[in-house]
């Protein structure tokens, strides 16, 4: 008797929900990162802010100031060093050359043919 009732106890739950459709909330979306973000190389990385695009326009700050640490011309060079990163998203390494590893840094001329980027 009691496992009739248990049935018809579960038929009519579950004609009344065919009839009243429950609905349940889904979550909300979570935002994902942009793709870009998701292949960068991880920050301790050696080749991270050396290859294009593989920096964020905040960090070229710090990366100039490594870069220009040495010269005499510390304003101009820090100065066109984060207009470069600004544009190539890449710094150097080291104080002076390895500008072929960040072509965009390398290959930007001035009007009269000179390097742009220090």
């Amino acid at each position: 008797m009691a496992t009739k009732l248990n049935t018809l106890v579960v038929l009519h739950l579950l004609l009344s929900a065919q009839m009243h459709p429950i609905y349940l909330e889904s979550p909300a979306p979570q935002p994902q990162p942009p793709q870009s973000q998701l292949q960068l190389p991880h920050h301790n990385s050696s080749q991270y802010g050396t290859t294009q695009g593989s920096l964020q326009p905040q960090e070229c700050g710090p990366r100039c100031g490594d870069r220009c640490s040495n010269t005499q011309y510390k304003k101009p060079c820090l100065f066109f060093c984060n207009k470069c990163c600004t544009k190539c998203l890449c710094v150097p390494p080291g104080t002076y050359g390895n500008k072929q590893v960040c072509p965009c840094y390398n290959n930007w001329k001035t009007k009269s043919g000179g390097p742009k980027c220090p």
